[in-house]
């Protein structure tokens, strides 16, 4: 398989990239991932997922990998958009919002294929509802640190499980990276890998 520039500095994606035991390389994009006024949370993820894209292709400028990817995720209560915290206060604030909520969770992807010059990107939106949180509950949390560069202020696959009650859509999207979209947007693009397809017989 032809190695995969991943373009996002993300531990979570970089162990689903080992799960799926593809090969890549962790060339992280720094973009600054302020919401453009006007787009979507799903416009808002899809764009940062195809700027963290080409700003990789640029820090890549000479070399030889054909394909890279970009994720973003972005967490949406209300008429808010989050992104990741500022700091400790921000992530307070988040999570003192998501208390007690079901909010949506948008994950993009954007696949370049260097060979045709093309980059195609897709997004995931899942709901998560949180559990009510008490303050104590809230600095337990912080305290922990694992708000620091997550999306919403918090990670799926961390402590934050005990505060969520229920999830509808894809675990793996909530996390930073849809496993099925992203599998099917490999072999759609034309990345070799899965089994290989088949040509089921069609009768007359």
């Amino acid at each position: 398989m032809e190695p995969i520039i991943l373009a996002s500095g993300s531990p979570r994606r970089r162990d689903y990239f080992t799960l799926l035991g593809l090969p890549f390389e962790v060339l992280p994009a720094m973009i600054e991932e302020v919401p453009q006024e006007g787009l979507s949370p799903r416009q808002t993820a899809e764009s940062f997922a195809v700027q963290k894209v080409y700003g990789a292709l640029e820090l890549a400028k000479g070399r030889p990998e054909r394909w890279i990817c970009g994720a973003d995720t972005v967490v949406s209560v209300g008429s808010a958009v989050f992104g990741k915290p500022a700091g400790r206060e921000d992530a307070k604030r988040m999570l003192g919002l998501l208390s007690g909520r079901e909010h949506e969770v948008i994950s993009a992807v954007a696949l370049y294929n260097g060979r045709e010059g093309k980059t195609d990107c897709r997004s995931v939106s899942c709901l998560v509802t949180f559990a009510p949180l008490g303050e104590a509950e809230i600095e337990w949390y912080l305290n922990a640190g694992e708000w620091e560069g997550a999306a919403g202020g918090y990670r799926i696959q961390g402590l934050a499980s005990c505060f969520i009650s229920s999830i509808t859509g894809s675990p793996s999207a909530v996390a930073g990276l849809p496993l099925r979209d992203f599998y099917v947007m490999l072999r759609e693009n034309g990345y070799p890998y899965g089994a290989p397809f088949t040509v089921r017989a069609v009768g007359p």
